[in-house]
Formats: C-alpha cells, sequence, structure tokens
C-alpha cells in the first residue's frame, strides 16, 4: 500500500473516518494510510480544516477580499439610495433584491479581477526585468534559450 500524501509505501499509520460507526460498510471506504507521522499530521490537519468548513465555520477573508468587499459598499449604497433608504429590506420586492445581490457581486468580482490583473502585470514586469538582465547566451549551445 502506498502512502495517500506522497505515494511511498506506507509504514503502519493510519487513519479512518471514526465519525462512522464500526457498522457502516463506508467506514472500511474512507481508510487512508501513511509513510510517516509527517504525512499524517498533514493529512490530519486537511481533514480538520474541511470538517470545520462542512460544519459551517466560515474562513476569514484575505486582505484582498476585504478590499472587495470594501468596493462593494459604494454601489451598494448608491442602489439602496436609489430604491429608497427608508424602507426595511422586508419590503424589498423579489426583483430588488436580486439586482441587490447582483451589485454587490458584480462590483466583488469587478475589484478582485483588477487585483488580479494588476498583480499579474507586476509579476510580468518583474520577470520581463529579470529577462532583460540576463547575459546573452554564448558558446557552441548558444541558440538553446535554456
Amino acid at each position: 500500500m502506498t502512502c495517500a500524501i506522497c505515494s511511498r509505501q506506507a509504514r503502519g499509520f493510519g487513519y479512518f473516518n471514526a465519525a462512522l460507526p464500526r457498522s457502516n460498510p463506508r467506514r472500511s471506504s474512507h481508510r487512508w494510510v501513511f509513510c510517516s507521522m509527517r504525512c499524517l499530521d498533514a493529512f490530519t490537519k486537511v481533514m480538520a480544516r474541511l470538517a470545520s468548513v462542512q460544519e459551517g465555520a466560515v474562513i476569514d477573508p484575505s486582505d484582498l477580499e476585504l478590499a472587495a468587499m470594501d468596493s462593494a459598499l459604494t454601489p451598494l449604497g448608491d442602489y439602496v439610495a436609489s430604491i429608497g433608504m427608508d424602507r426595511p429590506l422586508a419590503d424589498y420586492r423579489k426583483e430588488e433584491v436580486l439586482r441587490l445581490i447582483e451589485v454587490v457581486i458584480d462590483a466583488y468580482q469587478a475589484h478582485m479581477l483588477d487585483e488580479h490583473e494588476r498583480m499579474a502585470a507586476k509579476d510580468r514586469a518583474f520577470f520581463e526585468q529579470r529577462l532583460a538582465n540576463q547575459p546573452p547566451p554564448s558558446g557552441p549551445n548558444s541558440r538553446i534559450p535554456f
């Protein structure tokens, strides 16, 4: 048997889903083996993280996601002002709620897209600069770029 993490030969370390009773036939199909405690610990951390996500735990947003949320506030405020700020959310019609969701998601996605494009341009400029600073190839195999 091979390690579920690194595919080396397994050496007696194992993991099974203890949430399933012994009589459940699916329990044996959810059994993994590992080559070392290091691989077992890595797998355990992954399983714990998956369990917390499945239980409804929210993963903390990154700085980029927080900035995207902030960028959605202005379009959200503009939309709410256009339909009347004195109305409670419970009084919104279905079309107004769907439009509100669309406004927020569009603003969030637009910010994320802009930031990813900005980061890609920054990375591209960095690598182009590194490529420009490399000495020209010389020798008998100078035509091979690597």
